[in-house]
């Protein structure tokens, strides 16, 4: 007869907490008002194997609390798709998400903030979930799911590091309407970053701006 799984050993094995901590050599704020918008964070997902869309839903003032999103990863070939919502937002200090519908038991990040000088600023990212999978599941997926996710966050954030290191500071503060049309943009250019499609449109503008008569 096969023993059951003590119920406190299978929450030990569906319950994972990681994180990262880089250092980006731009001012607080700058990165800050980056982060302050998670689809830029989720663009930079583009390690192979491994990627994330987030689309706002409901945006409070700023992204602050009660911001909601959806997010849609994939992981090594898994889809899951969950909602999330805002809970903390303090100006150059943290922004904390958890989940409010999905597959998780559990899902929660947070993105903490802290000035190295005035042109360094460090980010420390820390992920906490649970499992979605039953108890035989999660013990088999549990590795797998886990170094997909570390993997793409660990990359996503040395990405963000050389874009804002690269470019200084960056306008993120759009109009929802501003931001769907981005989405329609991105889509025609068969989902490429967004980033990437925000170059493409300011390469049309400048064609065009040298065209006009002084």
């Amino acid at each position: 007869m096969t023993k059951a799984l003590n119920p406190d050993r299978q929450n030990i094995q569906t319950l994972t907490v990681f994180s990262k901590s880089i250092d980006i050599k731009a001012p607080i704020n700058t990165v800050f008002t980056y982060f302050a918008r998670p689809e830029h964070v989720s663009d930079q997902m583009t390690e192979k194997g491994v990627g994330m869309t987030v689309i706002p839903m409901d945006i409070k003032a700023g992204m602050g609390v009660g911001t909601t999103f959806r997010i849609i990863g994939d992981f090594n070939g898994k889809r899951l798709e969950w909602d999330c919502e805002t809970t903390e937002f303090d100006r150059e200090e943290k922004i904390a998400a958890k989940m409010i519908e999905g597959p998780f038991k559990r899902w929660e990040i947070s993105n903490q903030f802290k000035s190295l000088g005035e042109n360094l600023t460090r980010v420390t990212m820390t992920v906490d979930y649970e499992m979605p999978f039953g108890p035989l599941g999660a013990i088999m997926n549990k590795a797998k799911f886990e170094k997909s996710a570390k993997r793409g966050m660990e990359s996503a954030l040395y990405k963000v590091r050389g874009l804002l290191e690269g470019n200084g500071s960056i306008p993120v503060y759009i109009t929802l309407d501003a931001y769907q049309k981005l989405l329609a943009e991105k889509k025609k250019m068969n989902n490429v970053p967004v980033s990437t499609v925000l170059t493409a449109i300011l390469e049309k503008y400048n064609q065009i701006e040298t065209k006009l008569p002084n």
